[in-house]
């Protein structure tokens, strides 16, 4: 991760844009469309949380940590993204679009010829945050982290009755960013 965060931060036509952008996906495991459209209005500031609106209409509360919702408020107050509008904007504050994401990953790819044949995208990055979590938090936890919810009859009546809080997300989260969480146990 420290290769890909390096061509990120230094390269392409916005690094503080493509930066945030992938530690908000690294600390979420959100998928593109969460962040696409995540809005300023999502952020609870004081509990360190961004309300995730995802695929098959889910959504969920997911913890950051301190240092993210930080940035998070900044790129809103830099670069003017309206309360009710897409959060994560270009320089001139037109909202980005999954063309970020294309052009962000061909960068990297030419770059970093091993994250080309590995197929680092957003979808790499998720998978990889949410091995993480389920291998030191458990699968309830990386199930939770994940947004996954209990409608997906395919994985089994265990889920039924397997659930994590948002205080053990929280902590898996602290851990993984090596940060304090306010919601952690």
């Amino acid at each position: 991760m420290d290769q890909l965060n390096d061509v990120v931060a230094t390269g392409g036509n916005d690094p503080q844009l493509d930066s945030l952008i992938i530690r908000f996906h690294t600390e979420t495991a959100a998928r593109r469309g969460g962040a696409l459209a995540l809005r300023p209005r999502d952020l609870d500031e004081e509990n360190c949380l961004v309300y995730l609106r995802e695929k098959g209409k889910s959504s969920r509360w997911q913890p950051v940590s301190p240092t993210l919702m930080w940035h998070l408020l900044q790129h809103v107050e830099q670069r003017g993204a309206p309360m009710n509008g897409r959060l994560f904007r270009y320089m001139d504050g037109r909202p980005i679009t999954y063309h970020r994401y294309d052009r962000l990953w061909v960068r990297v790819g030419e770059s970093l010829p091993w994250a080309a044949k590995q197929g680092v995208s957003t979808h790499w990055i998720r998978y990889t945050t949410l091995t993480w979590v389920e291998r030191h938090f458990g699968y309830a936890v990386a199930r939770a982290f994940a947004g996954h919810n209990d409608t997906n009859t395919d994985a089994g009546s265990t889920t039924t009755y397997v659930r994590a809080t948002l205080e053990e997300i929280a902590t898996a989260l602290a851990a993984l960013t090596g940060e304090h969480h306010p919601l952690a146990a």
